[in-house]
């Protein structure tokens, strides 16, 4: 019996594998690079001192009397919470699109689809009510996640 080997088959197959391997090798490093660049993302000493003293000022915001206050903090808590993950280089065009990928990262972070949701209701629906508890809970759940993530 006769193997009749085509080198030209097999050379094609070798040099396609290499560059199979060396592919996946780049892919991996890029990966590894990723996510060292997102871990190591902080937030400087001014840009967190300016995030707390808008928080403060969200806050005091939503203790004045009436809905509109409270519809306008929470309006405003969602606009921090999508600046500080911008902060963070997050990547996406929306705070949703950066809070799923934030959610690699902090799982924690599903919690405020919540808050996201009513802050969308107010954006969306001009006869939209937001009883004083749910603002509240909203404005907790947006304040947890700027902590989570070092922001204030």
């Amino acid at each position: 019996m006769t193997v009749t080997i085509d080198i030209a088959a097999a050379a094609k197959i070798i040099v396609a594998a290499l560059f199979a391997g060396a592919l996946l090798a780049v892919l991996l490093l890029l990966v590894g690079q990723v996510r060292s660049f997102i871990n190591s993302r902080r937030f400087d000493l001014s840009s967190r001192s300016s995030m707390k003293r808008r928080w403060h000022e969200i806050i005091e915001l939503a203790r004045q009397p009436g809905e509109v206050s409270l519809k306008l903090a929470v309006m405003e808590a969602d606009k921090l919470l999508d600046q500080a993950l911008k902060t963070l280089a997050m990547p996406g065009n929306t705070l949703g699109e950066r809070l799923k990928f934030a959610a690699y990262k902090y799982p924690q972070l599903q919690r405020v689809w919540f808050a996201h949701r009513i802050r969308n209701q107010l954006a969306h629906e001009a006869s939209y009510h937001l009883d004083r508890p749910l603002g509240i809970k909203a404005l907790k759940v947006y304040r947890d996640a700027l902590r989570l993530i070092g922001a204030v």
